[in-house]
């Protein structure tokens, strides 16, 4: 089990007051997620490594364990007892490291990176789902090396998430297949992305009843599943910046990298290419909260289980490919104490 930085005390940023983790990647951070049991976060980056740090009360942070892929971490996730951690990355697999032992194993194949990872909790037991650039979906049982069952996808995946019984998984292309976890090896609705272009997330409502999407275009797309509800779709535009007063018709637009719904409330982050985090309420159909202080593109989000911590990293989105990699890119996790206000449901307009 390797451990790093656990002396090394973490920064306040005067500008909100959040807390700069101690010890971050070297590289681009691509995806954060947080033990539903505990305030232990995972880290995955570009450096080939996932680490764990444990957050204290007052924000204070230590390194706890950190191991390793041989490419690039595309994405990380828990189990639901929180003692495993799965992770995929761009060596076609998905490991797992169980916090227990610090041991961690090769628990999924594909043939191409595995963009996506997420943990099913179903009344029959807890399934891992992956999604790749092989253009399947393939389900296991990690007591077993061979996948349950494997889906194929329109097109390489870019992105998925679950909130039982719904997963959705977005594609190349701007497929977007829609899945009954009761039923996971057939489609119960594939659709275009109401999006223009090309989707960058897909984040499904706690109610499991929709999903979001956001895209390059700084678009988010709020989706019901049920036909009854879909009087409720609508979309809108965010992280865009005005090159000059008055110049509505030319802004700067910037993708939306990350959709996180908080646990407690039901509303939402979006983070984005253009170095803000905006809190918004899609019932209310209204921003909550605009913070906008990052250094750098803000790559991955995420609410602890309780909604009282968001963390949000700020790093190098690769959306000026290879060569938009300079030196001096901020690699920063960043911890932000929630305050009800922020987050808190907006009387609906009648």
């Amino acid at each position: 089990m390797a451990f790093f930085g656990s002396t090394s005390t973490s920064n306040v940023s005067p500008a909100e007051k959040d807390v700069e983790i101690a010890d971050p990647p070297p590289d681009s951070i691509s995806s954060l997620a947080f033990s539903p049991v505990a305030d232990y976060l995972a880290v995955g980056s570009w450096d080939n490594n996932v680490r764990v740090y444990e957050v204290g009360p007052g924000g204070q942070t230590q390194g706890k364990a950190m191991y390793s892929h041989q490419g690039p971490v595309l994405s990380v996730c828990w189990n639901k007892e929180g003692n495993k951690i799965i992770s995929g990355g761009a060596d076609n697999a998905a490991r797992l490291f169980d916090v227990g032992t610090g041991q961690s194993q090769q628990v999924a194949q594909h043939d191409a990176p595995v963009r996506c990872v997420k943990w099913i909790e179903t009344p029959q037991g807890g399934i891992l789902a992956t999604g790749s650039w092989d253009k399947t979906l393939k389900y296991w049982d990690l007591r077993s090396p061979n996948p349950i069952s494997t889906v194929q996808l329109p097109e390489r995946c870019y992105t998925m998430d679950v909130a039982y019984p719904l997963l959705v998984v977005g594609t190349a292309e701007r497929h977007i297949q829609i899945f009954n976890l009761t039923n996971p090896t057939t489609p119960y609705k594939t659709m275009m992305s109401p999006l223009k272009w090309q989707t960058r997330v897909v984040s499904c409502f706690p109610s499991s009843n929709g999903f979001a999407v956001g895209s390059v275009e700084g678009r988010v797309a709020i989706q019901y599943v049920d036909e009854k509800d879909s009087q409720n779709n609508f979309s809108f535009k965010c992280h865009r910046r005005d090159q000059a007063p008055n110049t509505k018709d030319q802004s700067l637009v910037y993708a939306v990298n990350d959709i996180a719904f908080h646990p407690v409330h039901g509303t939402f982050s979006t983070c984005g290419s253009d170095g803000t985090i905006n809190f918004w309420d899609k019932d209310a159909r209204t921003r909550l909260k605009t913070f906008d202080m990052a250094p750098g593109p803000v790559t991955a989000s995420t609410f602890n289980r309780s909604g009282t911590i968001f963390a949000y990293s700020v790093s190098y989105d690769w959306s000026k490919g290879h060569s938009g990699m300079t030196p001096g890119h901020p690699n920063k996790v960043m911890l932000h104490a929630v305050k009800d206000d922020e987050v808190k449901k907006r009387p609906q307009k009648r």
